[in-house]
């Protein structure tokens, strides 16, 4: 679609999405991979500043991602990008399975810290000791809830490579303005 004009997602869209994409790598890089070990040991994960960080960035995750499904119901239409039909599908998957993971990731976290008594440690000293309703939930004793929040924050971080993988695709190969929809500048098409 080299001659097409370039339909552009809304700001508020493109804030959203890249906003979202820089949290979420910060909170893997800073994720504490040795938590289990450090609360073994009677580290109290408050005192490291890369397990408070990773917290916080987990509940700006969950809360700009609530945000952007409401932006989403109200905001003017995403551009429609002609697209090979099993393209689109492989699209749609891809974005219901990484909405599912903006959503899962902060849920699972929150599961891992209450169903072991964990304290949830904020930015700014702001602390909630204990979970209760998770610790005493059927819920807390259904997975190892830590190593299921590793697994899917493996999981997001490839699911991003591959989708980002395919937006350059579109740009540079196809040339159907699939990224520069989505960019927080304006590419010129040749």
């Amino acid at each position: 679609m080299k001659n097409n004009v370039f339909v552009q997602y809304d700001k508020l869209s493109k804030a959203f999405h890249w906003v979202t994409a820089i949290i979420v790598v910060i909170a893997f890089v800073l994720g504490p991979g040795d938590f289990g070990h450090l609360l073994r040991e009677g580290i109290d994960p408050g005192t490291r500043i890369d397990i408070v960080w990773h917290e916080s960035l987990g509940i700006a995750v969950f809360t700009l991602t609530f945000l952007r499904l409401l932006w989403i119901a109200v905001r003017p239409a995403a551009p429609n990008v002609q697209m090979q039909p099993w393209m689109h599908l492989l699209g749609r998957l891809m974005h219901i399975a990484l909405w599912g993971l903006l959503f899962s990731l902060p849920l699972t976290a929150l599961l891992a810290l209450g169903s072991e008594s964990n304290p949830l440690t904020l930015l700014g000293g702001f602390r909630i000791e204990k979970l209760p309703l998770i610790a005493g939930s059927h819920l807390a004793n259904l997975a190892d809830w830590g190593d299921v929040h590793k697994l899917l924050g493996d999981t997001i971080l490839w699911l991003a490579g591959i989708h980002a993988l395919a937006a350059l695709f579109h740009q540079f190969k196809l040339k159907d303005g699939v990224l520069s929809s989505m960019l927080p500048w304006q590419m010129k098409s040749k």
